[in-house]
């Protein structure tokens, strides 16, 4: 932390929120979160909104985007509009709390490699670098297989093969920081080696950390967008925007809003979260350029 009491996130979000390109990208990353949390609240209350997305209805059925289906329907009839409302709010789900887990995981591997080095540091490493040597999609896709392909096995089995890239930047930073004055200070006055990690170390070192985090976001629905197209993800009825994309294959040339709007929402999506990403990465180096 420097003399004016900021740490390092503080001042990249600082410096972020001059980023117009970032703004816009947060701005639209909200409207995603505030769709996605409606449809959460209204369906824990049973109201559909604005249809049943399950609710089928075949003498309406493959029907283009219109006053009373603005997205238009599918094969069975089903309102593609509230089955894309529903799609955010899995979407978003599995993003976030896959992120988590890989967070967690990551930090923590990290930290302790970084921080204690040698023959610890060694082992963690080779771990980290024997996981990476697999096609990590692949790995996801085995793992789902044998495990059944429900919403959590896909959130935990994401954030269980996703942490490597977080270990290896938390462990990069850890070995420069914890040659630092005030870590030295630290030690000098018996703090124990816990709070040399999270009160010292781990706040400056979480501007790149975050960073990492929310360009980890658009993977991990890029992700499960792939898993729900090949059968492997969340199983119907429950819609998510992979599977209403490969239910509305056999019907692209027919019904192309059933192509087109889910895989829009899903290049929106992650586009946001790339762009909100590299612009607090550009925030993060500017931080680290004026040092």
């Amino acid at each position: 932390m420097n003399s004016s009491g900021q740490t390092p996130l503080q001042r990249t979000l600082l410096r972020f929120r001059r980023n117009r390109i970032g703004m816009i990208s947060a701005l639209a990353l909200l409207a995603f979160f505030l769709v996605a949390a409606t449809f959460a609240l209204l369906s824990a209350a049973h109201i559909p909104f604005p249809l049943d997305p399950n609710a089928t209805n075949l003498e309406r059925k493959l029907l283009p985007p219109n006053p009373g289906h603005w997205l238009g329907t599918d094969n069975l009839g089903r309102d593609l509009l509230s089955r894309m409302l529903h799609g955010s709010y899995i979407s978003l789900t599995v993003g976030f709390v896959a992120v988590t887990v890989s967070l967690l995981i990551g930090v923590l591997v990290g930290a302790i490699s970084g921080y204690y080095g040698r023959w610890l540091d060694n082992i963690l490493m080779r771990l980290v670098d024997a996981i990476m040597c697999f096609p990590t999609f692949f790995l996801i896709l085995t793992a789902v297989a044998l495990l059944g392909p429900s919403l959590w096995n896909i959130i935990v089995v994401i954030g269980l093969v996703s942490w490597t890239g977080t270990a290896r930047l938390v462990r990069a930073e850890f070995l420069t920081l914890r040659e630092s004055e005030y870590v030295r200070a630290a030690r000098g006055l018996g703090q124990n080696t816990p709070r040399i990690i999270f009160r010292h170390i781990l706040p400056n070192a979480f501007a790149p950390i975050f960073v990492t985090a929310v360009l980890g976001v658009p993977a991990a629905i890029l992700t499960e967008a792939g898993l729900s197209f090949l059968g492997f993800g969340v199983q119907p009825p429950q819609a998510t925007w992979g599977n209403i994309i490969s239910d509305g294959k056999t019907y692209m040339l027919d019904a192309w809003w059933l192509i087109v709007f889910p895989g829009l929402a899903i290049f929106l999506a992650a586009l946001s979260f790339y762009l909100l990403g590299d612009a607090l990465r550009q925030s993060a180096e500017t931080r680290s350029e004026r040092k």
